[in-house]
């Protein structure tokens, strides 16, 4: 399946939500969101981490699980 290559954690820094994407039901579209990790079993403090580092994300702490759109 290529698509699992997509699967993991991304992160919208606009609204300070993070997803975990483990199925092609939705791929979470660029430039809003940015895949962080692979590991979709990281913990929202890793989460937090990773943006720090990876993304510039200066209020970390703010971040918060969100959810995915319900598709017809």
């Amino acid at each position: 399946m290529q698509q699992a290559s997509k699967f993991g954690i991304y992160l919208n820094a606009s609204e300070s939500q993070v997803v975990r994407i483990n199925s092609p039901y939705w791929i979470p579209p660029e430039p809003d969101w940015v895949f962080l990790t692979p590991e979709v079993n990281a913990t929202l403090l890793q989460i937090r981490e990773l943006a720090k580092e990876q993304s510039g994300v200066t209020n970390a702490d703010s971040i918060k699980w969100g959810s995915i759109p319900l598709l017809d």
